[in-house]
């Protein structure tokens, strides 16, 4: 299981994350790149709380091809259009994290590839290597 680093020589963290994350020897690593509020299908909500729950659906979904779940996330790079999107973003992250949090970063930007899209969450997870150590 990773560990939180916070060290108490620097502000808190501002929300639920932690400043750092150590990630034992003999874990697997998983990149998910950037993903959107889109459903298969190819449904987008027009909400940026409804488009992060998707964003998450899909990093899920791509953990569990490895094994992994959103609980052995220990990096978030969020990136909303604007900062009336920050409190949704961080209502559903809040929602699906609990302690030790990852390490995370929320950026706001100036928009994606098409307009309709309020988020974008790329994510790294790290887990048991079963394949490695059965």
């Amino acid at each position: 299981m990773a560990s939180p680093l916070t060290p108490s020589s620097i502000h808190p963290p501002f929300a639920p994350y932690s400043h750092g994350i150590v990630v034992p020897a003999g874990q697997k690593l998983i990149f998910c790149s950037g993903q959107l509020g889109i459903t298969a299908d190819g449904g987008i909500p027009a909400d940026c709380g409804g488009q992060t729950r998707i964003c998450f659906d899909n990093i899920a979904a791509i953990l569990a091809e490895a094994g992994l779940g959103l609980a052995d996330i220990v990096r978030i790079n969020a990136y909303v259009t604007a900062r009336e999107h920050l409190a949704p973003y961080m209502d559903v992250r809040n929602a699906l994290f609990s302690a030790p949090y990852p390490a995370s970063t929320l950026m706001i930007v100036s928009g994606f590839a098409r307009p309709e899209f309020l988020v974008e969450i790329e994510a790294i997870a790290a887990g048991p290597d079963r394949e490695a150590n059965p």
